[in-house]
């Protein structure tokens, strides 16, 4: 056993990442802009809807 091996933390829970927006918590949501007269897309994202802004799932849940 490596003196690196010590200083892991193991989690309590086992998490899922969020396979919607992969663990970000936002998706993409492109707008159109004018930016300096010339059109732009600005992309300020949105919360994602499957897993509220949080980026994982408690406990093991496959993708479906």
């Amino acid at each position: 056993m490596n003196d690196d091996d010590e200083d892991l933390e193991v989690p309590t829970e086992v998490h899922t990442v969020c396979q919607y927006c992969g663990g970000g918590g936002m998706v993409a949501d492109p707008k159109l802009a004018i930016i300096g007269g010339n059109p732009r897309t600005v992309d300020n994202g949105r919360p994602c809807p499957h897993c509220e802004t949080v980026g994982h799932f408690a406990g093991i849940i496959p993708p479906v």
